[in-house]
């Protein structure tokens, strides 16, 4: 299988960075992560072993105050524009969380936008939350604009003719007029996984601009009274490094868009925004290092405002960061279920989850860590792989995971950084829920998602 572009710990031992055989990294754990005396890891003030034991396992246990500090951080770096991806982990607690802290939201369906808006049925929220969210989506279906446009989203990012068609027909039945964004894709490919790379041409997502399609698009939209033509949008892929990449995507992206968003663009609508969507990648191992949300953004308004005045026009530019808010604040809590040791190959360690709480790894070939949260500053010098316990060979969590000697059936084990597409990617398969998940701040822990249940999975057969 391809990878993702990360450097396995057994693969790359010699890689700059931390030493794969030596404690858990703290910059591989959430901000608040304490290493007790008796060297058990709290988070959030929480003794994760006390957690397990009150929640059981599997279990998603996030630190509340890192996800609160990274959206603060996405705010700050694009001067407001910062919508949170929701599709990298969404819940009513994650939707409130990340309103309350100044972002908006981007959806990627109908039931993430039902999430976010049934969040706040019985809360306070700030101003009105549906003109804080973004509905994205390369196949909205009629019901889904339908419900966006009644609920008055903020913006509709538009990614393909049929979307036009189906918004025109729409406004004729209730003169309902959205603001939207036309999504391009500018021809540049992130050096990611071929799965998660959508800024080439050869994409489902969006108009090309290569080819001469996203201009025609801008001429229809402009020209169509049920819809406001507000901006452009683009995202070339997730999991990225190199910030160059993303900023290659604005001069692209500036060059087509520059009569557009100056005076008389757009059928003399003059466009005011850009979104460069999300991507930045984090990292997951010990051998790898990734830019900050801070770094990220600087380099990007840095490149737009000399883009801008390059090409005489002014635009606001915003983003859609979600696997940098959400990965680094969570780990998943396994109990060790049983241990294989086959002589001259390697040993198993099979844990209560794995392919249903993080299927990253069957998809992408995703790399992972692992450490035990009661030994958390031990060395790790044992190399193990961490399997799961759906009937699947390649329910593999982590290929060559670094542990300390000694582990047992019993054990508590924990991967960090597994708070973006672990819950929300899961399922059930073998009947077999989906973990609970916490939210961990000064102390205490409050569940946010119950754990799936077998009865939950019945109500859904028709006898």
């Amino acid at each position: 299988m391809t990878s993702e572009p990360h450097n396995t710990a057994e693969a790359d031992a010699g890689a700059v960075g931390d030493d794969p055989s030596g404690p858990i990294p703290l910059r591989l754990l959430p901000d608040t992560a304490e290493v007790s005396a008796q060297g058990h890891l709290h988070l959030g003030g929480c003794d994760l072993a006390d957690l397990a034991a009150e929640f059981g396992t599997p279990l998603f246990v996030y630190d509340e105050a890192h996800l609160r500090a990274r959206c603060r951080e996405a705010v700050s770096a694009f001067d407001g524009g910062a919508a949170y991806a929701a599709k990298a982990f969404l819940c009513a607690a994650m939707a409130r969380l990340a309103i309350s802290e100044g972002m908006d939201i981007d959806v990627a369906s109908g039931g993430e936008l039902q999430t976010v808006l049934r969040a706040f049925d019985d809360a306070a929220a700030d101003g009105d939350v549906a003109q804080r969210v973004v509905l994205h989506g390369n196949n909205k279906s009629a019901a889904e604009l339908a419900m966006a446009r009644e609920a008055g989203v903020g913006r509709i990012v538009v990614d393909s003719f049929a979307e036009l068609d189906r918004l025109d027909e729409l406004h004729r039945a209730d003169g309902a007029v959205p603001r939207v964004l036309l999504r391009v894709t500018p021809g540049v490919r992130a050096e990611t996984h071929e799965y998660i790379s959508t800024g080439q041409a050869d994409s489902k997502f969006g108009f090309g601009i290569g080819q001469g399609v996203a201009i025609a698009a801008v001429e229809r939209a402009a020209a169509m009274s049920s819809i406001e033509l507000a901006g452009i949008h683009c995202h070339i892929g997730s999991q990225v490094f190199r910030v160059e990449s993303l900023a290659r995507a604005l001069d692209v992206v500036a060059e087509f868009a520059a009569p557009l968003f100056g005076d008389g663009g757009a059928a003399a609508g003059r466009l005011e925004e850009l979104s460069i969507g999300g991507g930045l990648g984090v990292a997951y191992v010990e051998s790898e290092q990734a830019p900050t949300i801070t770094e990220w953004g600087a380099t990007l308004r840095e490149r737009w405002g000399s883009l801008s005045k390059r090409y005489g026009f002014e635009a606001r530019l915003v983003a859609e960061p979600g696997r940098a808010i959400a990965a680094a604040a969570a780990v998943t809590l396994y109990t060790v279920g049983s241990i294989k040791e086959v002589p001259g190959v390697r040993t198993y360690v099979a844990v209560d989850g794995g392919y249903g709480d993080n299927p990253r790894p069957m998809l992408y070939g995703s790399d992972y860590t692992a450490f035990v949260p009661a030994r958390t500053a031990e060395p790790r010098p044992d190399r193990v792989r961490l399997v799961g316990k759906h009937c699947e060979s390649g329910d593999v969590i982590v290929r060559s995971a670094p542990v300390p000697a000694g582990l047992v059936a019993g054990d508590l084990v924990a991967t960090p950084v597994t708070g973006a597409y672990g819950y929300s990617m899961g399922a059930p398969y073998n009947r077999i829920g989906r973990p609970a998940v916490v939210f961990a701040a000064g102390g205490d822990a409050r569940l946010v998602i119950r754990r799936e249940t077998v009865d939950d999975m019945l109500a859904l057969d028709v006898l």
